[in-house]
């Protein structure tokens, strides 16, 4: 089965940097656009950035210029950067794939289990 698997999550200050990977497995990958989402407490969840093979992408305005994202088709691997955090960037953050680039989160096919990242003031 698909499984997506987050990891890089963590504790950081107001303007660090941060990586977080995703990991897919049982999807033929190059065909998904893979997209990152974050949903803090007491929020929906909101789209940060998608990318799909070859290399179109897409971001929210909140983060255009400070997040940037990549895949590595041969590994199977999504990476979000993120740079200058700010503390309202606290949220879960998930990875997920669809067939199609959208920011509509209920348009994605799969989710993984999402990873913590706290920005601390």
């Amino acid at each position: 089965q698909v499984q997506l698997v987050e990891s890089g999550g963590g504790l950081v200050q107001t303007g660090d940097s941060l990586r977080l990977s995703c990991a897919a497995s049982g999807l033929t990958f190059s065909r998904y656009t893979m997209g990152w989402f974050r949903q803090a407490p007491g929020k929906e969840r909101e789209f940060v950035a998608a990318i799909r093979w070859p290399g179109m992408t897409h971001y929210a305005d909140s983060v255009k210029g400070r997040v940037t994202v990549s895949r590595e088709n041969a590994k199977s691997t999504v990476d979000l950067r993120m740079n200058s955090l700010k503390p309202e960037g606290t949220a879960v953050y998930y990875c997920a794939a669809n067939r199609v680039l959208t920011t509509w989160p209920n348009n994605y096919d799969y989710w993984g289990q999402g990873t913590q990242v706290t920005v601390s003031s």
